[in-house]
């Protein structure tokens, strides 16, 4: 009995998710080949600023897995091989060695693309010139490494401040450089939180001495061989080294023409995941992925997206009709900022609106323990803001904000959105009490209250 032949296209969390699922439940009556451009497999970019700072035990050891941690021989993994074109009636790809740069026609039964996404650089005159960086990939993780580590780079400029600039601006600005960090919107995470709780963390990188350039319009990179400045339309800002951070575009300029993509790249899916192509799936960053809050797909590059797509559609592989249609994720992240620590969750205002979307928003600040313990024995200040639908309350999105980290608190957040709660329903959630750790209702609890127009308990 011939196996059925199945295809990944990309090494990161979606293609390794991917061969988990094909194995556990298909076992050897797959044959499993998995193609990665790169020459590495497969680095974790997120893991990247733990590196930067030493708190990593290897940087060969940040990555998902090795070439080697699938021994079974149905599973096949070649690294340096560039899927170059898919050609749906032959159901082949076409696959480029670019270590021997030659190409070689394979056959699929089934194909799952976790194409992913890459940086954006910034199309600038002077865009050429020495030491300006990409922060993705184990190669550019080496690199940067290296600078960091240079005396002789004393002015570093981060370009973006969401999650990544962010994360390089800290690990810089600890490594002892002067740091710049600059966006073109009005304030630094301003897509992924909203105005009351990112004016607390640009106060907070401004006393940390992080140079925050908010509106920033850069109109060229200047220098000789090496980068010598940022120029933007109201100043040059002297730099020894560039970090872009500038956001992620899809990696699939080699799908067009074939996969339904949208305007700006991202892979089009039905409700299984499937694209316009008979037996080809897509995985991962390079998808719009449906959102629970927004009831609409959108990009959601991460890889807790990733691995739970790859799972489903491994899951309904085999069937004519799948017997259920993929549920949707709420989009959950966490992010550290020096001495805070937050987690965000769902929908904000800015992606509701991007959404069309409409919600309403409140913003609850207390301390996280009763008021007769002191702040000097941890009970910190905490703030939660939560978004949700001004007609049924339903939560459609929350952050929460503390130098304590209280991180974890943004899954119960996450879990209200996805099973769908209300605020009455998070105003009056069983959690435990224990004045050691919190107050007689929860945080999450009196933000609700608080979003309902409650009496403030005090206590």
């Amino acid at each position: 009995m011939n196996k059925s032949k199945v295809i990944i296209v990309g090494a990161s969390h979606g293609g390794h998710q991917s061969i988990l699922e094909l194995l556990s439940r298909y076992g050897e009556d797959v044959e499993i080949t998995l193609f990665e451009a790169g020459d590495y497999v497969s680095f974790m970019s997120c893991g990247m600023e733990l590196y930067l700072k030493d708190q990593v035990t290897n940087v060969r050891d940040v990555r998902n897995f090795r070439l080697e941690s699938f021994p079974q021989p149905n599973v096949h993994i070649y690294n340096n091989h560039e899927v170059i074109e898919l050609n749906a009636d032959k159901k082949t790809v076409i696959v480029k060695s670019t270590a021997e740069n030659k190409e070689k026609e394979y056959k699929y039964d089934k194909l799952i693309l976790s194409s992913g996404v890459k940086p954006n650089s910034l199309p600038l005159p002077g865009a050429e010139l020495e030491n300006i960086f990409l922060m993705r990939g184990y190669n550019w993780a080496t690199k940067i490494k290296a600078k960091l580590e240079n005396p002789e780079v004393k002015k570093v400029a981060v370009i973006g401040a969401g999650y990544i600039g962010i994360e390089a601006a800290e690990a810089f600005h600890k490594a002892g450089k002067e740091v710049t960090l600059l966006d073109i919107i009005d304030r630094p995470l301003g897509t992924y939180l909203d105005k009351e709780m990112t004016d607390i963390l640009e106060n907070h990188l401004k006393e940390k001495g992080i140079n925050v350039v908010t509106n920033a319009k850069i109109s060229a990179f200047v220098g000789d061989v090496n980068v010598k400045a940022i120029k933007t339309e109201k100043e040059e800002i002297p730099v020894d080294l560039v970090i872009q951070a500038a956001g992620v575009k899809a990696n699939t300029e080699w799908l067009k023409g074939s996969v339904d993509l949208d305007e700006r790249g991202w892979i089009r899916t039905n409700e299984y995941l499937q694209t316009n192509l008979p037996d080809v799936y897509a995985v991962g960053d390079a998808t719009l992925t449906y959102s629970i809050p927004a009831r609409a797909k959108m990009p959601i590059a991460l890889a807790t997206v990733a691995r739970r797509e790859a799972r489903y559609v491994v899951q309904h592989l085999f069937e004519k009709i799948p017997s259920s249609p993929f549920g949707g994720v709420v989009g959950s992240s966490a992010l550290s900022v020096f001495d805070y620590h937050f987690a965000a969750s769902g929908l904000n205002s800015f992606t509701a609106e991007k959404a069309g979307v409409n919600v309403h928003s409140s913003y609850y600040e207390d301390t996280l323990r009763p008021k007769y313990v002191p702040e000097q024995q941890g009970n910190k200040k905490a703030s939660v803001q939560l978004f949700f639908d001004p007609i049924t309350h339903q939560v459609l999105g929350g952050a929460i904000l503390s130098t304590y980290d209280i991180t974890a608190q943004g899954n119960v957040i996450a879990l209200a959105i996805q099973q769908e709660l209300t605020l009455e329903d998070l105003a009056s959630a069983d959690f435990f009490f224990q004045p050691g750790f919190d107050r007689q209702w929860s945080m999450l609890n009196l933000a609700a209250q608080h979003a309902l127009g409650e009496e403030p308990f005090v206590e």
